[in-house]
């Protein structure tokens, strides 16, 4: 995606998709040629990310990494944010809530460019909020797609591996993998996997 400097006011873009997707892979390569272009960048995910080590990094499944700061919270970016940041990355943005959207919100405002990366859905295939309001805020979006790695189709769902009814649960290929919409299952409590029918909003 080529984005031009605005002509005035700051923006969002939004990259979504499953996860093995490559969203925090492009969110890195954004920030990084913001950084060749001599822009001031800051980045943050969740403190709760502790995927890869101490979590000091946004970090792609293929081992690509940027330095960042960790956030209890949505609005833990405005206090940590520098007076003269220009670009800032948000990494795992769907697990900020709702308070996101509107930080996002302020930050755009204010002038500086905003690149927001998550997941669109949970592992059942619902929209994972705020996900949805960002998308719809957003003057740029980008949804990746991953493999499926039952039959090898473009993958948007994310396939949970074991029982469990906790929306957040973190891990990576231990827990998880990518699947297309007819080969997403998704596991009882008894670790059994059922098919979800997606045009259920109710799960």
């Amino acid at each position: 995606m080529n984005v031009g400097i605005p002509l005035r006011g700051g923006w969002i873009e939004v990259i979504c998709g499953s996860m093995f997707s490559g969203k925090s892979e492009e969110l890195i390569k954004r920030l990084r040629r913001a950084r060749i272009a001599r822009q001031n960048v800051q980045a943050f995910k969740p403190r709760l990310d502790d995927r890869y080590g101490d979590g000091g990094a946004i970090c792609s499944h293929t081992m690509q990494e940027v330095p960042c700061e960790l956030v209890e919270n949505a609005p833990h970016i405005l206090q940590l944010l520098k007076a003269d940041t220009q670009v800032v990355g948000i990494d795992e943005v769907q697990f900020l809530g709702p308070e996101v959207v509107q930080v996002a919100e302020e930050l755009a405002t204010r002038g500086i460019r905003v690149i927001c990366a998550g997941l669109d859905q949970d592992y059942r295939g619902i929209p994972w909020h705020p996900m949805p309001e960002l998308l719809a805020r957003a003057e740029y979006v980008e949804k990746t797609h991953a493999i499926c790695v039952i039959c090898g189709a473009p993958a948007t769902r994310t396939q949970r591996k074991i029982s469990g009814e906790s929306r957040v649960l973190i891990g990576s290929q231990d827990l998880y993998e990518a699947r297309c919409r007819a080969c997403h299952t998704v596991p009882d409590e008894t670790g059994e996997q059922t098919v979800i029918f997606h045009d259920d909003p109710l799960g």
